[in-house]
């Protein structure tokens, strides 16, 4: 692998790094939103799941 100076290795990092998208304020508060939504409505959806297993399983053992 060839080694380059420390100045090309900077140019080449200033020119990488002016291709970056940086989000809108807007755009970082709906998806912040959007995450704390769908972490929500998952969480729900695995206590859901986790009962019925749990009741599942109660019947299975009463039935010992």
């Amino acid at each position: 692998m060839a080694k380059i100076n420390p100045g090309e290795f900077m140019r080449q990092v200033q020119s990488e790094a002016r291709k970056i998208y940086w989000p809108s304020r807007q755009e970082t508060v709906t998806t912040a939103i959007f995450v704390g939504i769908m972490t929500v409505l998952l969480a729900v959806f695995f206590l859901g799941i986790d009962a019925l297993f749990g009741w599942i399983v109660s019947s299975l053992l009463s039935l010992l």
